[in-house]
């Protein structure tokens, strides 16, 4: 399987107080950290190892990774 870019989203738990990553394009990733900085680093290191465990191979020097990060605010209704 030859992977051309991956996208990993990134999610804040707001029980766990630490934002999470996973992919559907790299089996196995699941990384999680305090930081979105953190987890970036983390989830870097972690798909590396992973392409090479799970033997994947690309045609490119290098591998683009698209973060895509999601954070719920909520703000008081002045209505209540």
């Amino acid at each position: 399987m030859k992977h051309h870019s991956i996208l990993v989203r990134a999610y804040w738990d707001e029980d766990a107080r630490v934002w999470v990553a996973s992919s559907a394009d790299i089996d196995g990733l699941a990384v999680e950290a305090e930081t979105l900085e953190l987890l970036e680093q983390k989830s870097l290191a972690a798909i590396s190892d992973l392409l090479e465990l799970n033997g994947v191979t690309s045609d490119l020097p290098e591998i683009p990774v698209h973060f895509m990060a999601e954070h719920l605010a909520k703000i008081p209704n002045p209505c209540f």
